[in-house]
């Protein structure tokens, strides 16, 4: 590998959700782009990297470059919907793989994606002219048509008429979403803002493609390529890498949500442990962003704009304040808007440090049992700079948790992962050691079969008694070794989704200019690849990779497609050889008890019931391919929707009351206030939590936490099978350590 020994690296186990830079307008036609001299020498390194450094190098060859053409056509038109079928096969014949590999390769050329976005350009420049028009015509909303929702992975129109077709229903849905969306207007007034709503929509993708440049194009097309490697390499462009230099040092002055771009709509993909998003309980992932407005000024809607002047237009001085309409992710119908304002801050480590809380369950004879809950945003730590004595640590600060909840006699111990997307490796190896006495926690293999056994060396236990680790399918990389660990220990009993993510690899950062020679005092801008260049196994030398952590007890959840295997190329599930330590997975004597009480509860309880409803009304959504564009359709659905909803919500509040009481633990100081908005009249709302008492500003953790709840039922089963001797390992109790909490 001549370029490893050249690399200065950053190591990661974060769960990588990357900004999609879907383009969704056209620039002026005078303005022209070509690869220039020094972004030719960074596409050449970058390929040298991808084949010489990725730990699937072997994967991609010349004859797969023939896959980029279509992948990068779906990066720019995500709905397969500007480009026509001939576009396709145009751009296909024009460069054979070979030929594309050579370009890019060998003399770093990428003047091909210029010429595919050009073609792009030109079909979204007439396609709004189109539009436009259309508007102008009367719009029948009596017919019983249909409009296909994801048109991902749909073919793009075989020709222009039936591109004509797809988009007179694609205006139609728009139109119908703004109708229902104003439910104080009359009908012919809220058909009239539909149009002018609609009609500036697309003005505003106009005046938007005169701010695309080559690089951002350069860095869709290169994003795309290394993708082809495994769905966590990407290349960022030199504005996308400060960014995600901020993003490392976590101070970055906004409202603490990572966003992407979805069919030209903006998209919370994340929310920053302890960021104003966070703290104020109003936005969650998967809400979109309609518009966005700053104090003392008109909101600007942003469909359709560019993803770096959304996230420009959130961030602002520590302060001020940020207005956002959003379409809620959890909302039955897609013309649902909430209007929220944030307080822009500094997103600080200290507000996304652990926290945690003392419960009060009762057991078998109604007897109470404090149980404490640690819940873990991210693997944090120090960055190793002149101050890193002062900055906290994920495992300083559990361990901290511990003794707090230790000495209030806690009886056993839940470690919640369930939101936890990865972080330092270092940490979740140091954690892990709180509950074990010694041994290895991770193996960690190289594209070359060298595996290395990172271990925990102290010998001290900051916990030994009774523990569950708690996740869900967005547990993931380090989150996923902690759970693994702890249960090829059989130190914990894990419970949760059907999988963790299964986010088994390690990337390292690359800085162009650190490899591209003479560049490093040069005044030229230059980006970053990410690269994947190792994978996990657990101690028992199981892969994380693809399959994750299988819970001991698995609880219903709703199935939202999240996870590794969802991901184009992701890298394949392996085993190596296991390592030595002492220790092994919980026996079945110990397991079945478990899971047959959890099942029994799960048949007999309300909120089971309640749970499976909620599970069936969202997988129902889920599975639906297509939407009316009947207007009274839509409506008698929409109301159908918002009064199961309104029931269920209804129905939780009554469960609230039966929620174990409990005792917050915290390390940080408590959230501010949350900052609420007053409605707008005109638009839609949902029935909202706090109208039924289920929203506490002041707490972390919220009521009716039906999969937290069974986690602390599934430990108090677990401290009563402690008492049966026969089924101790050795001398201690089934989940406990063999050492007291002294070491």
């Amino acid at each position: 590998m001549k370029l490893l020994s050249k690399l200065p690296v950053l190591l990661l186990c974060v769960l990588a959700l990357r900004p999609s830079l879907q383009v969704s307008a056209q620039t002026p036609k005078d303005q022209t782009f070509s690869t220039s001299t020094v972004q030719a020498k960074e596409v050449q390194f970058l390929v040298k990297l991808l084949e010489e450094v990725h730990y699937n190098r072997d994967a991609v060859k010349p004859g797969d470059y023939g896959e980029l053409v279509q992948d990068y056509m779906s990066e720019l038109d995500g709905s397969h919907m500007f480009f026509l079928e001939t576009d396709k096969d145009a751009f296909t014949k024009a460069n054979s793989p070979d030929s594309l590999y050579w370009n890019i390769s060998t003399i770093g050329k990428i003047d091909y994606a210029y010429q595919i976005f050009k073609v792009y350009e030109e079909r979204t420049h007439a396609r709004i002219a189109w539009i436009f028009e259309e508007l102008k015509k009367p719009v029948d909303l009596t017919t019983p048509e249909t409009y296909t929702l994801d048109r991902s992975k749909a073919s793009w129109p075989a020709n222009p008429a039936d591109a004509d077709e797809l988009w007179r229903r694609r205006i139609k849905f728009e139109i119908v979403d703004h109708v229902l969306s104003k439910k104080n207007m009359e009908p012919e007034a809220a058909l009239e803002s539909a149009r002018t709503h609609i009609r500036k929509r697309y003005e505003r993708m106009e005046k938007n493609i005169a701010e695309i440049e080559a690089t951002d194009l350069s860095e869709i097309f290169l994003g795309t390529l290394a993708r082809m490697y495994d769905p966590h390499s990407t290349y960022f462009s030199a504005d996308t890498f400060e960014d995600f230099n901020i993003q490392m040092r976590l101070q970055l002055v906004g409202i603490g949500a990572m966003l992407s771009l979805e069919d030209d709509l903006c998209v919370v993909k994340e929310l920053v442990p302890g960021g104003p998003a966070d703290l104020s309980k109003q936005i969650r992932p998967g809400d979109k962003i309609i518009s966005v407005g700053q104090q003392g000024s008109e909101p600007i809607e942003v469909i359709g704009m560019k993803l770096r002047k959304i996230v420009d237009m959130i961030r602002g001085s520590k302060g001020t304040s940020v207005r956002l309409l959003i379409q809620p992710a959890n909302a039955t119908d897609s013309s649902v808007r909430k209007d929220i304002t944030l307080i822009r801050d500094v997103v600080k480590l200290d507000s996304a440090r652990a926290y945690g809380a003392i419960f009060e369950v009762p057991d078998n004879h109604g007897n109470l049992t404090p149980l404490g809950v640690i819940t873990l945003p991210q693997f944090y730590g120090p960055d190793g700079g002149e101050n890193s004595a002062d900055q906290p640590s994920a495992t300083a600060d559990v361990a901290k948790l511990i003794e707090k909840m230790s000495s209030s006699g806690i009886k056993g111990l839940v470690l919640d992962l369930r939101r936890n997307g990865g972080g330092l490796l270092s940490e979740a190896i140091e954690l892990t050691g709180l509950f074990i006495q010694k041994g290895p926690v991770v193996q960690v293999r190289s594209y070359f079969g060298e595996v290395k056994v990172d271990e925990d060396e102290d010998p001290k236990v900051a916990y030994s008694g009774p523990l569950a680790v708690l996740v869900s399918r967005y547990s993931a990389s380090a989150s996923e070794i902690v759970a693994g660990a702890l249960q090829n220990y059989g130190r914990a009993i894990v419970i949760g989704d059907t999988s963790t993510h299964g986010k088994g690899t390690v990337q390292t950062v690359v800085e162009m200019k650190n490899i591209v020679p003479g560049m490093v005092r040069s005044p030229f801008k230059m980006g970053a690849a990410k690269l994947t260049v190792q994978k996990f196994y657990l101690p028992n030398g199981s892969s994380t990779q693809l399959k994750g952590v299988i819970p001991d007890i698995v609880l219903p959840s709703v199935d939202m497609k999240v996870g590794e295997k969802e991901l184009p190329h992701a890298l394949i599930w392996d085993e190596i050889r296991t390592s030595h330590f002492e220790g092994k997975p919980l026996d079945n004597r110990i397991l079945a008890p478990l899971r047959t009480k959890s099942l029994a509860r799960e048949a007999t309880l309300e909120e089971f019931a309640y749970l499976r409803k909620s599970i069936d009304f969202y997988k129902s959504k889920q599975d639906l391919k297509t939407i009316s564009l009947n207007l009274e359709d839509r409506r008698r659905t929409k109301g159908t929707d918002d009064a199961f909803r309104k029931a269920m919500l209804a129905e939780r509040a009554t469960l609230a009351k039966s929620d174990f009481a409990f005792t917050e633990v915290l390390l940080a100081p408590p959230p501010p206030p949350r900052i609420k908005a007053a409605p707008d009249p005109d638009e839609d709302a949902d029935a909202d939590l706090e109208e039924f008492g289920l929203e506490d500003e002041n707490q972390h953790y919220g009521k009716v936490d039906i999969h937290l709840r069974e986690s602390l039922r599934v430990l108090s089963d677990a401290l009563a099978l402690g008492e049966e001797h026969d089924l101790w390992v050795s001398d201690h109790a089934p989940l406990t350590a063999e050492v007291s909490k002294k070491g």
